[in-house]
């Protein structure tokens, strides 16, 4: 929690796939077509992050480990077919994230017709900063969004440009399943994700919420 000593008890983790147009076409779909879709991550790939540095390991079974950065929602009432004037009332705070992905596993999976788990769903796969609490961030939906790799940029968007909102992302599916408290949403990433390798250090933002350090151990 963002100065505060208490933390946010992880319960599910929801992630909303191609969600910014650029990042759909760059991923080779047709953004206009598809509906919200979600994958899961387990609670034990949230690692906390923040201004100071934290290292995550380099996967194994992987040679395209990709970041992803993401405006990340933490859900603090549940509910079951929520409306979308009132999604946000369910929200209790916002959160810098990064969904980590094995991306030839992934997309080795999709050509497939599998399941993405191997891709996705791995330890360690999604650093998270400090929640900071929702009352504190009434422009969240037009922050900027950006990372950078060893101080190049790489990926630079704004939250408004996300397909779905975060009201629109809470609503749907929670009429697919209850949410609970404790639940967390990543809604997407913008375009521009790419490789990293050992050593590489990511610093991603997302006006508002801070910053996080995250480096690939060696």
């Amino acid at each position: 929690m963002a100065g505060e000593d208490e933390r946010f008890p992880v319960n599910r983790v929801f992630c909303v796939g191609r969600n910014y147009e650029a990042h759909a076409r760059e991923m080779g779909k047709d953004p206009d077509r598809d509906p919200p879709f979600f994958f899961m991550k387990p609670a034990h790939a949230v690692v906390q992050a923040g201004a100071d540095e934290v290292a995550i390991p380099y996967p194994p079974k992987t040679a395209n480990f990709h970041h992803e950065i993401e405006l990340v929602v933490a859900i603090g009432k549940g509910g079951s077919n929520i409306p979308i004037e009132k999604a946000l009332e369910h929200v209790f705070g916002y959160a810098v994230g990064l969904d980590m992905t094995r991306r030839d596993l992934q997309l080795d999976a999709r050509e497939k017709g599998r399941p993405w788990e191997f891709g996705k769903s791995f330890p360690k796969s999604a650093p998270i900063g400090p929640i900071h609490r929702a009352d504190t961030q009434e422009a969240v939906g037009h922050a900027v969004i950006w990372l950078n790799v060893n101080g190049e940029t790489r990926q630079s968007s704004d939250i408004s440009k996300l397909i779905w909102s975060v009201a629109e992302c809470i609503a749907y599916l929670s009429q697919y399943d209850t949410l609970e408290p404790g639940d967390l949403i990543m809604t997407g990433t913008p375009e521009g994700v790419g490789p990293v390798l050992q050593g590489d250090l990511m610093r991603g933002a997302i006006g508002g919420l801070g910053e996080i350090l995250v480096r690939v151990a060696h």
